[in-house]
């Protein structure tokens, strides 16, 4: 086996903690080549498809990879931020946003992004890290809920990485906080702003991403959880059973995904005469394609030529400071045990030195 080159060790090293939020990925641009790299990188993976290889290889590469990646970039362009891809710069905002706030409670943690799919990879981001002095790393995937092909999907990443670390450093992974409270009250914060601009809809409509319904039986816990999600954040608010409708987005393939889907749901209730609803899709800690374009424009043109009135999307927590709060507390839950106060300069100027040569790599 070759292992990764170890930075020189220096003795007396006082042990650093390093923090790294994982989110799905993006592409590097709204164009189709881009597109094709990285939906190749995203299909591919097992956890994704658990189709057989025998039988999926042939559909991905000689259909989807030729027929999807320009649907997709003209998809992006029209969310596209002049800072590029919008999920990438929420995040890097969330990770800028959350190192401040652990600062200011005391804490010398280095927090950095990844991308489970894209750029910055995580394996990068772990070389990147370790060559700053890092030897303890709590790895937080942006995924609230619990799948297979989320959060299970960056630790095979993580652990994969490991195999070929001479001197793997203490690892932790969350693997879900859909009920945690500061969490919860932060998506009742954010609904709360928003109904303080325009009086709430008639109907709170909560759309999560989708999985095939195998999952569920297979024993992934993601539809319990985005359920539990659900309720939690309807009893925070005060709001009826009824007032409150969850759905299920971006289904792919003719399998059957979890159900009731997002966009025939706003259709049926635009047909029934429910003349106005709040969407909101509380899986995504980030606006992305998914959000913006799926549900922001898809859905909402959905809803209105079934007969809706007033469709209203809630943007995503994002660096709402109430969500960089909650993520700090449930870092530093999680951090429990690890000395993180009192770093000394001479440390943190080494962890600037190692990331200013990691760029330049």
């Amino acid at each position: 086996m070759t292992f990764r080159p170890e930075p020189a060790y220096r003795h007396g090293s006082p042990a650093r903690t390093g923090l790294l939020l994982v989110n799905l990925g993006t592409p590097d641009e709204a164009s189709a080549p881009a597109l094709r790299r990285y939906l190749a990188e995203f299909l591919s993976d097992r956890r994704v498809v658990e189709i057989p290889r025998l039988l999926w290889w042939p559909i991905l590469h000689g259909i989807i990879l030729r027929l999807r990646p320009a649907r997709s970039a003209a998809k992006y362009a029209t969310v596209w931020l002049p800072e590029g891809s919008p999920l990438a710069v929420w995040t890097e905002r969330q990770t800028r946003a959350l190192e401040v706030e652990l600062g200011r409670r005391g804490h010398t943690i280095d927090v950095h992004h990844a991308m489970r799919y894209g750029q910055p990879a995580l394996p990068r981001v772990m070389d990147q890290m370790r060559a700053a002095g890092v030897t303890r790393v709590l790895v937080l995937p942006m995924y609230p809920q619990y799948a297979a092909a989320t959060t299970g999907s960056v630790a095979d990443a993580l652990h994969r990485w490991a195999l070929q670390a001479r001197w793997v450093p203490e690892l932790r992974t969350l693997s879900q906080y859909h009920d945690d409270p500061g969490y919860i009250d932060a998506l009742a914060a954010r609904l709360r702003r928003h109904w303080q601009q325009q009086p709430a809809a008639e109907r709170l409509l909560l759309s999560f991403h989708g999985l095939p319904e195998r999952s569920l039986h297979l024993g992934d816990p993601y539809h319990c959880q985005c359920h539990k999600t659900a309720r939690l954040l309807r009893e925070r608010l005060g709001l009826a059973p009824e007032q409150v409708v969850v759905t299920f987005q971006s289904r792919f393939g003719k399998a059957q995904w979890l159900q009731p889907y997002t966009e025939p749901t706003l259709q049926a209730l635009g047909a029934q005469g429910v003349r106005s609803v709040d969407v909101m899709c509380p899986g995504f800690v980030a606006d992305c394609l998914e959000t913006l374009e799926e549900i922001s424009q898809e859905a909402r043109t959905a809803f209105l030529r079934a007969g809706g009135q007033d469709f209203r999307y809630v943007p995503c927590l994002n660096d709402e400071p109430d969500w960089v709060a909650a993520l700090a507390t449930l870092a530093e839950r999680h951090l429990q045990g690890w000395d993180t106060h009192n770093v000394p300069a001479a440390d943190a100027e080494q962890r600037q030195r190692a990331l200013a040569m990691g760029a330049r790599d």
